[in-house]
């Protein structure tokens, strides 16, 4: 029974590995994109930085056309890829991965929980009476994987597996609410004739799934229709792209399972495009969004209610909501500590979730600037602030208690 079981476990370690492996470098990545951005921002070369930004790109056929500054096509279009690679993520964790059962996700899923209500409701205490700031309830709410494992790979061989799998499933269910924050509270007004165009090609989907078709083109051909009709809907295009992953096939048809090296689809597609996703799209939308030009800005501009709200929301409503609710969860018996993962290593781990930067920079664009109610790049900075200190006390704070397991190993 053993020698059975074996492989099963080898495989989901190997697949876990993997993934870690290629987000911390994409974090790392990440970092530097931010950096480089900010440098050029702030240097005698931002007029060119801005006119890239607002490069008008246009697509048209016939009477049909799509024109928008290589901003919003970077932040709607290559973000449509990167939330089709989450929807893939989420899809393949949920039927067979580390959150396939109750027990395995009772304690990321309170935490996640946890993560995102408290920084919302910091946010909201800093900001409750300005309508156009509370527009940036859930910038504080969100989780950067690819940024909090990158942090987390400087640790290096002490960090235990269960550890870094608990900060995949907290980051995975945050995805989740980001979806659904972005669907519910970010959607503009409606196009009646679009929604009933996606709803046409979904049940294109639907039929491609159900007939076990394996061909990614087919996928695609439906797929980026779909983009176009959200797009022109009033619901966030990025969502396309979730919906999409929902009808990839993971599991491999009857039919094929006979056949020679039979692959999903789904895992087949997760692993081309992950490097394109870590490696380009991410590095491309944080270059294209960290540019804050901090000139003119005074300490007192930080204390702002705006950015003070997202960093501490950031800093303190995420650690101290992920472990109130965790504690939660294990009390009421609903979960447990993973193998070998002290409550302290816990506490570094929810300081890294502080870490929001793409999925905040994100979500930001959503409230402010597509609106043109931006704060003059103040919810930028105080993004990029509230990663900086969750991600440098996060990874202190690992680093003493994981040093402390090592002596004591």
């Amino acid at each position: 029974m053993q020698t059975r079981t074996l492989p099963v476990v080898d495989k989901v370690l190997k697949s876990l590995q993997e993934f870690v492996r290629l987000e911390s470098a994409g974090g790392l990545i990440l970092m530097m994109a931010a950096v480089l951005a900010l440098a050029i921002a702030n240097s005698p070369f931002a007029s060119y930085y801005t006119a890239w930004l607002d490069l008008p790109l246009a697509i048209k056929i016939g009477t049909f056309g799509i024109a928008k500054p290589l901003l919003l096509w970077i932040n709607d279009g290559l973000m449509a890829v990167f939330f089709f690679l989450v929807g893939m993520e989420l899809k393949r964790e949920v039927v067979e991965g580390h959150l396939s059962s109750l027990r395995k996700a009772s304690l990321p899923a309170f935490a996640a929980l946890g993560g995102m209500l408290a920084p919302a409701a910091v946010y909201t205490a800093f900001n409750w009476g300005d309508p156009v700031a509370m527009r940036g309830w859930a910038i504080p709410t969100a989780t950067d994987i690819a940024f909090a494992l990158g942090v987390l790979s400087l640790l290096g061989k002490r960090v235990p597996t269960a550890l870094k799998a608990f900060l995949l499933s907290v980051a995975i269910f945050d995805d989740i609410g980001a979806i659904v924050v972005i669907a519910i509270f970010y959607t503009a007004e409606m196009s009646t004739l679009s929604l009933v165009m996606a709803a046409a090609l979904i049940l294109g989907l639907t039929c491609l799934n159900r007939l076990g078709v394996t061909r990614p083109a087919a996928y695609f051909l439906i797929g980026i229709p779909l983009w176009m009709a959200v797009l022109k809907s009033g619901v966030h295009a990025t969502l396309a792209g979730v919906v999409l992953a929902m009808f990839i096939p993971l599991r491999v048809p009857q039919t094929s399972r006979s056949s020679p090296g039979p692959t999903s689809l789904l895992r087949h597609l997760e692993h081309t495009l992950h490097p394109w996703v870590a490696f380009g799209i991410l590095p491309v939308f944080a270059f294209a969004n960290a540019g804050v030009s901090i000139e003119g800005l005074s300490i007192a501009d930080t204390l702002h209610p705006v950015p003070l709200g997202i960093v501490t929301g950031l800093f303190l409503g995420k650690q101290i909501g992920i472990l109130a609710m965790c504690w939660l969860a294990i009390w009421l018996g609903m979960a447990s500590l993973p193998d070998g993962v002290s409550w302290w290593q816990l506490h570094g781990t929810a300081l890294l979730c502080g870490i929001g930067f793409t999925m905040s920079l994100f979500i930001a664009s959503l409230a402010f600037d597509q609106g043109g109610t931006a704060f003059l790049g103040l919810e930028r900075l105080g993004i990029l602030i509230g990663t900086f200190v969750s991600g440098l006390l996060g990874y202190i704070v690992l680093r003493m208690t994981l040093n402390n397991r090592a002596k004591a190993i």
